[in-house]
């Protein structure tokens, strides 16, 4: 297994204050903690993700997560068998994922769902936040 610094050792406060990452670099980031998380729970993560965040929602979106023997399977008619043990492979990830968001953010995750499309090789992961991201610029205030 590969060694992983958890987000809570890279992010220590300073000066009594927690400094977290904001914008794009949390963006990264997360997608980051998630990979890793892929990789350490699996043995390999996905070859691209990306993050994003809107108010209290953040996404990640994966793509050619599946092993060989995933797509292999999938491609002899058992997809849906591939997508029980996906689900399954996410549910024993959840605190690990869900701890990694909320010391990113700073926030509470309130909800964590997970999806998977076999054909394109694509995954999500939806974390509901039980507030806005801090890091999140505020929208601008219309003249009056």
């Amino acid at each position: 297994m590969l060694p992983m610094t958890t987000p809570s050792q890279q992010h220590r406060p300073v000066n009594g204050h927690q400094h977290r990452p904001v914008n794009g670099r949390l963006n990264q980031e997360i997608a980051n903690a998630v990979v890793r998380g892929h990789k350490r729970f699996l043995g390999r993560g996905p070859t691209r993700a990306q993050a994003f965040f809107r108010h209290n929602i953040v996404v990640v979106v994966m793509d050619a997560s599946l092993s060989e023997a995933e797509r292999s399977l999938a491609r002899h008619g058992s997809g849906d068998a591939v997508l029980e043990m996906r689900h399954r492979f996410e549910e024993m990830m959840r605190s690990e994922l869900v701890q990694a968001v909320e010391n990113l953010t700073g926030c509470k995750v309130e909800a964590f769902m997970t999806s998977h499309h076999i054909d394109p090789d694509l995954a999500a992961e939806l974390f509901v936040l039980d507030r806005p991201v801090p890091a999140e610029p505020s929208p601008p205030v219309p003249d009056s």
